[in-house]
């Protein structure tokens, strides 16, 4: 590992004892025992690690692919008993939208490899104390991505298509283009899964000393506006309800949040 003395780091010395300049500049006594690298190995490991995951990435979007039908069949189901038909607008607009299923859905299976690599990539420059808390970080991280599109799928995304067929029943037929539905569904999936990790970043914040869990919790008026505004942004529709359904879990998260970091001390 490649440690940069207190003498070489670019920070003032009355900021040598804060939380963040202690986490950027680990002392050599507070590091594990483990081999000395040059930058030149770091390139090489970095270079590896890419290669990793881009491969099981790929991998997992070619499987994907294999069963992309059987995939874009799932992801109509929550409209599809509400008589929505999906029509093909244009020569090979259902084969790039498959390509765009299995791309999406690729990632979503090797993220965990991907996960894994950064992890290992910088296991070696973090102190002992610091590797105590890496496991709940991660876990808890994969954990809130996967409930935030589990939450997308059941509710955020037939509530959102609810509201636009119900308002305009009786007027026009919902025939919808296939591409311009799974655009749809799949940013408001991901941007859900994002959103979770609200409560990943205060954890670090709380760990770096940055921020107290008091100091989170006594501007929740802030918050409230700022998760109503957040959902605004993240929802790719711009119904009150969907963007409704988004802000209390995210408020919920954030306030969650607050107090785990104030329960353990920070």
């Amino acid at each position: 590992v490649v440690n940069i003395s207190p003498e070489e780091a670019p920070f003032e010395e009355n900021n040598e004892g804060s939380s963040l300049y202690n986490f950027l500049y680990p002392d050599k006594d507070l590091l594990p025992d483990d081999k000395e690298m040059t930058i030149f190995d770091h390139l090489e490991e970095l270079r590896q690690r890419i290669f990793v995951s881009v491969l099981a990435v790929g991998a997992a979007i070619l499987g994907c692919f294999a069963f992309s039908k059987e995939l874009i069949v799932f992801l109509e189901a929550p409209v599809k008993a509400q008589g929505v038909r999906f029509l093909q607008l244009a020569p090979g607009e259902f084969f790039f939208t498959t390509l765009k299923v299995s791309g999406y859905c690729g990632l979503l299976l090797g993220s965990p490899v991907i996960l894994y690599e950064i992890i290992a990539f910088v296991l070696p420059g973090l102190t002992r104390a610091e590797r105590r808390f890496l496991g709940p970080i991660v876990l808890g991280s994969s954990v809130l991505f996967y409930a935030g599109i589990a939450f997308s799928y059941l509710v955020l995304t037939p509530a959102a298509l609810n509201f636009f067929v119900t308002y305009a029943e009786g007027v026009v037929e919902s025939l919808w283009s296939i591409d311009q539905y799974f655009e749809f569904v799949l940013v408001l999936m991901f941007s859900t899964g994002l959103s979770f990790q609200v409560p990943v970043i205060q954890f670090l914040l709380g760990q770096l000393g940055l921020v107290s869990g008091d100091q989170m919790l006594s501007i929740w008026r802030y918050v409230v506006v700022g998760a109503v505004i957040a959902a605004a942004v993240l929802t790719p529709s711009t119904d009150p309800l969907t963007q409704m359904l988004l802000a209390a879990p995210l408020l919920g998260l954030y306030l969650g949040g607050a107090w785990v970091v104030k329960l353990t001390g920070r």
